[in-house]
């Protein structure tokens, strides 16, 4: 494992170097969190008990998804995989002793944290000094924030799981753009509307789908939507699709590499 440890590290330390895109990112999320919590406060002053979720946490729900969504956004990293098999210069990445599908996991947990490292401090400072009703505020005890501990790597896991599936399609499509996989990964994933927002019975079959193990849980267990049982319900599953999407994706590079044609001089 030093190998893909070292990539992580090569590929973390690269990242950090992009500050004025940091920047740039920050005041598209400042922006985005703002505008989400103002237009929800409105239909919450409407009737705040038509809705399922507390409007504190839902506000902590938005700001956690703003401060960390480079962590579990299902686009914006792994475009250097689609280059590379586009390209052809997947044959260099054949031609190293490692494992393929490792290393690009390793560089894409690795682009993630670094984003997310640059981007997740201004964010929840200015979250936390805001004042009530749009402040965000800390889990209710500290085993709920444990929980949301070990819920965020696996959300991050999870999806960069389902993100070098959708990536290995290139090996059969050659188009560097497949929308539907993103917009359904987050729109299912509540990065749109929270989970909980969706009507019935559409919501209890989103709740158990690979789509709800990536930043819909971490996210409803810190602002308290979820506890308890739910919560450790919720880390199983996440568990669950992991490793499942783990052995699909493993599977899936096994077989996509049996028919790559690299052509060149």
């Amino acid at each position: 494992m030093k190998k893909y440890f070292a990539l992580f590290r090569i590929r973390f330390i690269n990242g950090l170097q992009y500050r004025a895109a940091a920047l740039a990112g920050l005041s598209t999320q400042f922006a985005w969190g703002f505008m989400q919590i103002l237009a929800y406060s409105a239909f919450y002053r409407a009737n705040p008990g038509a809705f399922p979720m507390e409007f504190s946490h839902l506000v902590s729900y938005i700001w956690i998804q703003q401060a960390f969504l480079a962590l579990f956004a299902p686009w914006g990293v792994g475009g250097n995989v689609v280059d590379t098999i586009v390209s052809g210069n997947i044959s260099y990445d054949l031609a190293r002793p490692m494992d393929i599908y490792n290393r690009w996991f390793s560089e894409a947990i690795a682009d993630r944290v670094s984003k997310a490292t640059l981007r997740c401090l201004p964010i929840l400072i200015v979250a936390f000094i805001l004042p009530p009703p749009f402040k965000m505020v800390l889990p209710s005890d500290l085993f709920q924030f444990s929980l949301f501990l070990v819920s965020a790597p696996l959300a991050m896991f999870t999806v960069t799981a389902y993100c070098l599936i959708d990536h290995m399609s290139t090996f059969y499509t050659m188009s560097r753009y497949n929308a539907i996989f993103v917009i359904l990964a987050d729109f299912l994933a509540g990065g749109y509307i929270p989970v909980p927002f969706f009507p019935e019975p559409f919501r209890r079959i989103a709740e158990i789908l690979p789509f709800a193990a990536m930043q819909n849980m971490p996210l409803r267990i810190y602002s308290g939507d979820m506890a308890g049982r739910d919560a450790a319900y919720g880390i199983v599953l996440q568990l669950f699709w992991f490793a499942v999407l783990l052995a699909f994706g493993k599977l899936h590079m096994r077989h996509s590499l049996k028919r790559v044609i690299t052509q060149g001089g």
